[in-house]
C-alpha cells in the first residue's frame, strides 16, 4: 500500500504529453512530496569521421544535392548505382538506331502548393491527335535554400558514367569512399519542382498518356547506342557479371555547392532505351518500327550515397577537442570531466553526435538520498537546449534522436520496459523557435543506475529516427535508422564548466532533470 501513491505517480507522469516539469503541482497524488531537481551533466562531440556506412543496406532513402550554411559547411550528396539489363543478350533487331533515352527519377514532394495547367487545344504527336493536356507540378520537399538571392534556387542535375567497378551488393561502402567518375551522359536544369501528366483525347477522352509524377530528363543518346545498342552479341551483354564491370553504373548529382537536398527512393529510378529498328513483313516490306529496352536501377544493384563535407575553421577547432567515435569502442578510454563542450554539434549523413556522462558525484549523491531518505525517482530526462546564438536560422530542426548507452548494442531500458506507459524517447518543445529544446526520457535507466546501483554508462546520441516495420508499428532495432540519409543538422548548448556535478537552476546548459517523491 505504501507503493501505491509512487506508482500512481509514475503512471501520471509517464504518460502525460503536455505536463512540463514546472506543472508539477497538478500531477501530485495526496500524501506524497515531490521534488524537481536538475543537475549539470557533462555533454561532449563525438567526432564520426564525416562519414557513415552508406550502400543499399542502409538506404531506405537517399539525398542528392548540395547545401551550404556557416556553421557546418557545405555538404555535398550523390547518388551511385549500378545499372543492370532487364533481360540479358538482348536482340535489338535489324538496324536499331535510338531514338532517346530517358531517365526517370521521383523525388518525394509536398501535396501543398500544387499548380496545374490545362491546354485544351493540345496536339498529340503520335498520329497528330487532338487532345487535352493537363500538367499538375508538385513541389520537391527540400531541405536547404528554397531561395538564393531573391530568386528561386536553381539546380543542375548531372549524370556521369561510373569508372570504377562498384562492387557486390553485400559489400559495405562508406559514404565518404571515392569513385572515379567517366564521362558526363545528361545534365538538366531542374527547378525544384515534379510533376505528372495525362492526356485524353478530345474525340471519345480516351487516355493517351498517363504519367506518374516524377523528374525525366534525356540522356546522351550516342553514349547509349555506342555502349549497348551496337554491342549486340557480344559477350558483355550476356549476363550480369560481365555487364555490371563493363557498364559500371551511373552518378547522380547536381552542379552547384549550395542549395538544397531532396530525397527519393532509389528503386523508383528508371532508365529506357527507346528506339527504332528495321521489321520485315512477309510480303517483303520493310517498316521502322519503335521498340523499347529499360535498363534496371533497382534493388539488385549497388546503391551508395557519396556524401562530401567541406568544414569551416571553427567547426574543425571544435572536433579537435572532441571524442573520436573509434576512442568509444574502446574500454580503456575514459570520458573525464575536462572532455566537456560547451557547445554540441550533432549532424545526421556522417557528421559528428555527442554524449552525455552523469558526473560520478551526481550519481553518488542520488544514491546516498535515495538509500537514506526512501525516495522513488518517477521521472528523468536529460534536457539539451537549442544555441540561439549559434543556430538562429529557419532550417527546419531534427525531430528526433537516435540514443544508445556506450558498448551497448540494443535500446534503452527505458525503450522496453516502459514501452506500454506511453513512453517516448524524444520529446521536443518549439521546434520552429530559437527556444527549441529536446527531452531523452531516462526514468529507468536512471532508476536501475541510483537504486539497483548498475554501473553509469555515457549516453551516445545522433540526429536520426529509428525505422518501424510498417505491417506491425514495431522498430527494427537499434542499427536500423535514416541517420545516413537524414539532412538535419543543430547547434545545443553543452556543459556549464563551473557547475559540472552540481544542482542547477534557471540554466539552459545540458542538464538532468529528475522528479522524485519522498513521504
Amino acid at each position: 500500500m505504501k507503493m501505491i501513491p509512487f506508482l500512481v505517480m509514475g503512471i501520471v507522469v509517464l504518460n502525460s504529453c503536455e505536463g512540463e516539469i514546472d506543472d508539477l503541482g497538478s500531477q501530485l497524488v495526496e500524501g506524497a512530496d515531490a521534488y524537481d531537481k536538475a543537475y549539470s551533466v557533462i555533454a561532449y562531440n563525438i567526432d564520426n569521421g564525416n562519414f557513415l556506412r552508406s550502400d543499399a543496406s542502409k538506404l531506405d532513402s537517399v539525398r542528392i544535392g548540395a547545401f551550404s550554411e556557416d556553421v557546418f559547411g557545405t555538404q555535398k550528396v550523390s547518388y551511385l548505382t549500378q545499372v543492370r539489363l532487364n533481360a540479358y543478350d538482348p536482340d535489338f533487331g535489324t538496324n536499331p538506331v535510338l531514338d532517346s533515352v530517358v531517365l526517370t527519377l521521383k523525388p518525394r514532394y509536398a501535396t501543398d502548393s500544387v499548380t496545374t495547367t490545362t491546354s485544351e487545344d493540345y496536339i498529340y504527336p503520335d498520329g497528330s491527335v487532338a487532345a487535352k493536356k493537363v500538367v499538375t507540378t508538385y513541389p520537391v520537399k527540400k531541405y536547404g535554400k528554397n531561395k538564393i538571392g531573391g530568386v528561386k534556387t536553381p539546380l543542375t542535375i548531372k549524370i556521369n558514367e561510373v569508372a570504377d567497378f562498384l562492387g557486390g551488393t553485400s559489400d559495405s561502402i562508406m559514404s565518404n569512399k571515392a569513385f572515379a567518375l567517366g564521362a558526363e551522359i545528361g545534365s538538366k536544369a531542374f527547378d525544384g519542382t515534379v510533376n505528372s501528366v495525362v492526356i485524353t483525347k478530345d474525340s471519345d477522352a480516351t487516355e493517351l498518356l498517363n504519367r506518374a509524377v516524377s523528374f525525366r530528363m534525356k540522356l546522351d543518346s550516342a553514349f547509349f547506342q555506342n555502349k549497348i545498342i551496337a554491342k549486340k552479341g557480344n559477350q558483355v551483354l550476356k549476363d550480369a557479371a560481365s555487364f555490371i564491370r563493363y557498364f559500371r553504373g551511373i552518378s547522380i548529382s547536381v552542379d552547384q555547392n549550395d542549395g538544397y537536398l531532396f530525397s527519393m527512393a532509389p528503386n523508383d529510378a528508371k532508365l529506357v532505351m527507346y528506339y527504332k529498328n528495321d521489321v520485315k513483313a512477309t510480303d517483303g516490306t520493310v517498316t521502322r518500327t519503335k521498340a523499347e529496352t529499360e535498363l534496371s536501377l533497382g534493388s539488385s544493384n549497388v546503391h551508395f550515397s557519396q556524401i562530401n563535407n567541406i568544414r569551416p575553421a571553427d567547426y574543425q577547432t571544435e572536433m579537435l577537442s572532441a571524442f573520436s567515435v573509434n576512442d568509444l569502442k574502446n574500454v580503456d578510454k575514459e570520458v573525464l570531466p575536462n572532455n566537456y563542450a560547451t557547445k554540441l554539434y550533432p549532424q545526421g549523413m556522417g557528421g559528428a553526435g555527442f554524449g552525455i556522462k552523469i558526473p560520478a558525484e551526481t550519481v553518488s549523491k542520488l544514491r546516498e538520498i535515495y538509500k537514506n531518505q526512501k525516495i522513488g525517482i518517477v521521472s528523468a530526462k536529460i534536457r539539451l537546449y537549442n544555441d540561439d546564438v549559434s543556430w538562429k536560422n529557419s532550417y527546419r530542426k531534427p525531430n528526433s534522436l537516435l540514443v544508445q548507452q556506450r558498448f551497448a548494442t540494443g535500446f534503452l531500458t527505458d525503450m522496453t520496459s516502459l514501452a506500454a506507459t506511453g513512453y517516448s524517447l524524444i520529446k521536443t518543445a518549439n521546434l520552429n523557435t530559437e527556444n527549441a529544446y529536446y527531452d531523452i526520457g531516462v526514468t529507468q535507466t536512471l532508476k536501475n543506475i541510483v537504486e539497483s546501483e548498475t554501473e553509469p554508462k555515457d549516453l551516445i546520441v545522433n540526429v536520426g529516427s529509428y525505422l518501424v516495420d510498417s505491417s506491425t508499428g514495431a522498430l527494427y532495432g537499434q542499427n536500423y535508422n535514416d541517420r545516413a540519409y537524414s539532412p538535419y543538422r543543430i547547434v545545443l548548448k553543452g556543459t556549464d564548466k563551473d557547475m559540472i556535478g552540481k544542482e542547477i537552476k534557471d540554466s539552459k546548459a545540458a542538464q538532468l532533470r529528475l522528479i522524485y517523491t519522498k513521504k
